[in-house]
């Protein structure tokens, strides 16, 4: 859910007398390939005599059937709260509240056609559980409630997702927010899209951290000219056409602190709806890509889905004789509350069009429109800057440091030694913004398309030099007996 409506129903549950309290809210689905979330929607306040509060608090059937007739206009389903003002951390249900819930289950069904979702707010700590009623006899717990924002605060079900063990490589890294800020930060699943220069960094450095779970999508393969920026990946890679995401994925594991580590390596675009239901699952998208359609469509997960999504980029410009002119490299944060891509004029309406239709590679088109060549230029040395920025953003945005979250915004410029908060707002009625969250009723900006997938099939089908073939088999025994090490 969103910062603002968890604020909202915060207000109303925690009272000032220390008595529990009731209310509805709706929600919509968001479905992934594995990960199915309820996006919370519309706060349904209770009227006059409408709930009874007694120490404890109840429905009346009358609230239930109002606000289950709202949510079936809507298209949402429903979810019932209440709170435990002396509650810390995740809640489970007493045979009173179980009972209440189940209770409800028909009524929300028949009227929505969808399930009855269950939410408890512990007042302690403002820690969030949830449960979705397919039953019942007994509920199906929710992993994890997300509140976001400029903030990414996490409410975890220890049963589901248990804290990862804090590994004795992890003593530099705890130090520096705490082991409560790492036990969450640990559970988190982080997606990395685009697996060249900065984001083979930006995931080499999270799974460094400890992250447990860390995925990178990347369909293309490694060539020789990607050496001078991807550290990392080898001549071998690049002789074998390797796929970048299988290469983070080494590089990953390698680095990794976690006591149980997965590289999740998708092979997949973006732009196609196989790529959206896979970034579905992930808590934290990175978006290391620089192709106008593809940060489009994360531009728009970001608000529909409420998967914050970190994005920056570089550009370095060069006099005509080749030398360096400058360099410029930006971060920023999409979440509710943030201005967007479009906002923030990181993208144009114009270039998502010609992106999907393939005319910004293509020279003919370029020198008829009497457009500059998109500009490619990138080295080692700068391309750390970048991860360095959309680091820092994650940072800000998981472990908050002084409270404070994500700053908005930023670009560094290198010929000055300038770092700007840019001052960027939402525009009125931005369409990417609103309306938020419609999670599986989102307007499809991803489509189906099979140059990737000939991509991906033709380099599985390549023929390897035996030669070539020997060194990887030699490369991967000896990296599983380091592993084992």
């Amino acid at each position: 859910m969103p910062a603002a409506i968890a604020h909202a129903m915060q207000e109303h549950l925690i009272r000032a007398d220390g008595q529990e309290d009731v209310l509805i809210a709706t929600y919509r689905l968001s479905t992934g390939l594995s990960r199915t979330t309820a996006l919370i929607q519309t706060v349904i306040l209770p009227e006059p005599g409408e709930r009874l509060v007694h120490g404890s608090a109840s429905f009346t059937s009358g609230y239930v059937l109002r606000a289950a007739n709202q949510a079936q206009s809507l298209g949402h389903g429903l979810v019932l709260l209440h709170s435990h003002p002396g509650g810390r951390n995740w809640q489970g249900l007493s045979r009173p509240d179980h009972d209440t819930e189940s209770g409800y289950l028909r009524i929300a069904e028949a009227v929505t056609k969808q399930p009855l979702v269950g939410m408890t707010l512990g007042g302690v700590n403002d820690a969030w559980s949830a449960r979705f009623w397919f039953a019942a006899e007994r509920p199906t717990w929710a992993e994890s409630v997300r509140v976001v924002g400029s903030k990414l605060q996490l409410t975890w079900n220890d049963e589901l997702r248990p804290a990862p063990t804090i590994t004795r490589k992890q003593t530099r890294t705890v130090s520096s927010w705490g082991a409560t800020a790492q036990a969450s930060i640990g559970r988190l699943r982080v997606l990395v899209v685009g697996a060249g220069s900065v984001g083979l960094d930006v995931a080499q450095r999270l799974s460094a951290t400890g992250l447990a779970d860390v995925g990178v999508m990347d369909f293309d393969a490694v060539e020789a000219v990607n050496l001078d920026r991807m550290i990392g990946a080898t001549r071998l890679d690049a002789a074998l056409a390797r796929g970048k995401a299988a290469v983070a994925a080494r590089l990953m594991r390698s680095a990794s602190t976690a006591a149980r580590f997965t590289a999740h390596v998708h092979e997949e675009s973006i732009t196609d709806p196989v790529g959206v239901a896979t970034a579905l699952d992930y808590d934290v998208i990175v978006s290391c890509v620089d192709g106008p359609w593809a940060r489009a469509v994360l531009n728009a997960l970001s608000y529909t889905d409420l998967i914050p999504v970190i994005d920056g980029g570089i550009a370095i410009e060069t006099f005509p004789d080749g030398r360096m002119r400058g360099a410029s490299w930006r971060s920023h944060t999409l979440a509710p509350g943030q201005p967007c891509m479009l906002c923030t004029r990181q993208l144009d309406v114009n270039e998502i069009t010609l992106d999907k239709q393939g005319l910004l590679d293509k020279a003919e088109y370029i020198a008829a429109a009497g457009r500059a060549e998109p500009s490619h230029q990138n080295v080692a040395t700068l391309s750390a800057s970048v991860s360095a920025a959309l680091l820092a953003q994650f940072v800000s945005l998981v472990a908050q440091p002084a409270q404070r979250g994500t700053p908005g915004p930023l670009r560094y410029t290198l010929s000055t030694h300038t770092l700007e908060h840019l001052t960027d707002r939402s525009a009125e009625g931005c369409r990417w913004e609103n309306p938020p969250r419609v999670g599986d009723d989102r307007v499809a900006i991803a489509e189906h398309r099979d140059e990737w997938r000939h991509i991906v099939t033709a380099r599985q089908r390549g023929h390897r030099p035996f030669r070539l073939r020997m060194l990887a088999a030699l490369e991967g025994f000896l990296q599983q007996r380091i592993g084992r090490l």
